[in-house]
């Protein structure tokens, strides 16, 4: 394995670190007591790092075969994250990753891991250099503690990574030490928590960058580290509320300014409130701020250059809306326009079916799955006040979490039900009944999905290790309720040997979706195995048009 970073492991980087944060976003969220307690932590940093995944990946095109070299891909991973960072701990994050760009894509440098100790060095201090005020057993101190590590590694570029993380680690269950609200909480730093997760990542993401890596199965399915560079566990929750001598406002925006305003800038800030951070460069900036008056804070930003993107949250209202993230009960019998089920599909096919039972059809892209933006404008697109999300795939819960949140903070009531496999949202459509209470709506349907056991089958795209055995490139799987548990030479033989399986544990009705492509006589024989095998068995066919699997299996 060549000891540099290069530019596809950024971006596993990205995606790597974007279901670390997915995982622990509640955990992170449910740790947040400073610098003010209102639990978004977590999800800042999820919306943050979504947006610099989704700057790197348009980079790739497998079509043609070309990626971009390792400075294109961490500048476009630093300004994702610039344009997209949410909140104190989201705008951080975007400073160190702008610190780590700074060296990694300077052109004199490979990749290496001397190049990664210093681009760890500069962006704890790049982190440090855009707080106005910096505060230690936060995740400054969290960075810092990984530079220092990273630099007194005497190993590779695996070596470095690694001992950035694991510092960083012990940096974190310190922070309660160093930090009173904390200790008096009983919790480590949130903001460092998630730094901890993307340090993790960007460990796996160098370890795990070879040609003999995970189950190649299309994007979505690669291994995750462990348990996301969890801390050691500290109970408790945060403090009740705000202090009535906190600011009452949180205010952010983008700037479009000279490097020459920004002095005037953070003095006119830091004397209106606290919490001030200011990054970027090259003429556009994310302010960041803790205010009570608002409109002064924007009106430095219009002193200084042009503000957009400007966000105002108002401390007392977010809490209200946390608290009313389960709104009171609806009417007992509310109109069918209240509610919307919205289905996440690939596939024409699958489309039409959904959206026959009644569903609005979220289209997913099979190379790049949906953002949180694109979840809650969906549902904002129904006009609904009430909404079910069936995702029809295990890696979007996170996703989808975060979406979720965004839409109650707006007095939408949603629920997500976490269905794996488009066959378990077809399930939960059958049954789906506008008319009935919220509660018992979702409850059925979730039902519903959970009493249908799902498959599909794959073609592996590369040899790999499965539950099922070594796997080589062009082989037929065959994945039950996400497992594979077939490996085969052809699709036909193979869904013979799944269906058997699956019938086995018994099971009155068999939906099998056939992907884009696939022949009819593929369904044809199935459905005749099954008549011999089990008589009994009901048997429908769907073509789902999908590019995803060539064949879908539902069983109930």
């Amino acid at each position: 394995m060549p000891d540099t970073l290069d530019a596809p492991a950024v971006r596993t980087w990205c995606r790597l670190a974007l279901a670390a944060l997915g995982q622990a976003r509640e955990e992170i969220d449910a740790l947040n007591v400073y610098p003010v307690p209102d639990g978004d932590t977590g999800t800042n940093l999820y919306l943050t790092v979504e947006a610099a995944a989704a700057a790197v990946d348009p980079l790739f095109d497998p079509v043609a075969g070309t990626a971009p070299d390792l400075a294109g891909a961490m500048r476009a991973m630093s300004r994702g994250a610039l344009l997209g960072a949410r909140g104190n701990s989201g705008v951080i994050l975007a400073q160190l990753l702008r610190g780590m760009a700074e060296v990694l894509a300077d052109g004199g440098d490979a990749g290496d891991h001397a190049s990664l100790r210093r681009a760890l060095r500069r962006a704890a201090d790049a982190g440090y250099e855009a707080v106005a005020r910096p505060v230690e057993g936060t995740v400054l101190t969290v960075a810092a503690a990984a530079a220092r590590a990273a630099q007194e590694c005497p190993g590779g570029l695996v070596e470095v990574a690694e001992a950035a993380h694991d510092a960083a680690r012990l940096a974190l269950a310190a922070t309660p030490r160093q930090l009173d609200v904390l200790a008096r909480a009983g919790v480590v730093d949130a903001g460092g928590r998630g730094l901890v997760a993307v340090l993790g990542a960007l460990a796996d993401a160098v370890a795990d960058h070879t040609p003999m890596g995970p189950l190649a199965l299309g994007p979505g399915r690669s291994r995750q580290r462990e348990a996301a560079g969890a801390a050691p566990d500290c109970t408790g929750g945060p403090e009740p509320a705000p202090s009535r001598s906190a600011p009452a406002f949180e205010v952010t925006y983008l700037l479009d300014a000279p490097d020459d305003a920004l002095p005037a800038l953070r003095a006119r800030l830091g004397g209106l409130g606290d919490s001030l951070v200011v990054v970027g460069g090259d003429g556009l900036w994310n302010v960041h701020v803790h205010v009570d008056d608002a409109g002064a804070a924007v009106e430095a930003g219009v002193l200084a250059g042009r503000p957009h993107r400007i966000r105002i949250t108002h401390f007392g209202d977010a809490a209200r809306a946390r608290a009313a993230a389960v709104p009171p009960e609806p009417r007992e019998h509310p109109e069918p326009s209240r509610r919307a089920v919205v289905s996440v599909v690939h596939g024409t096919g699958t489309a039409r079916l959904c959206t026959e039972a009644g569903a609005a059809v979220l289209h997913a892209d099979p190379d790049r799955p949906p953002s949180s933006a694109e979840l809650a404008g969906a549902v904002r697109g129904t006009g609904a006040r009430e909404a079910v999300l069936l995702l029809n795939d295990p890696e979007l819960r996170a996703v989808a979490g975060a979406a979720a949140d965004q839409l109650r903070a707006e007095g939408i009531r949603v629920a997500v039900i976490p269905t794996r496999s488009p066959v378990q949202g077809l399930a939960a459509l059958a049954v789906h009944e506008p008319g009935r209470r919220f509660d018992e709506d979702v409850v059925s349907m979730t039902s519903a999905a959970g009493a249908t056991r799902y498959a599909e089958l794959a073609v592996a795209e590369g040899e790999s290790w499965t539950m099922a055995g070594v796997c080589q490139a062009g082989d037929v799987l065959g994945l039950i309720d996400g497992d594979v548990a077939v490996i085969g030479g052809d699709l036909g033989g193979t869904g013979e040997v799944v269906l058997d399986r699956m019938l086995a544990a018994g099971g009155e009705l068999l939906t099998l979706i056939l992907g884009e492509g696939v022949p009819q006589h593929l369904a044809d024989r199935l459905v005749a195995h099954v008549r011999r095998q089990r008589p009994e068995v009901d048997t429908v066919v769907y073509d789902g048009g999908h590019e995803a699997a060539p064949l879908l299996v539902g069983l109930e």
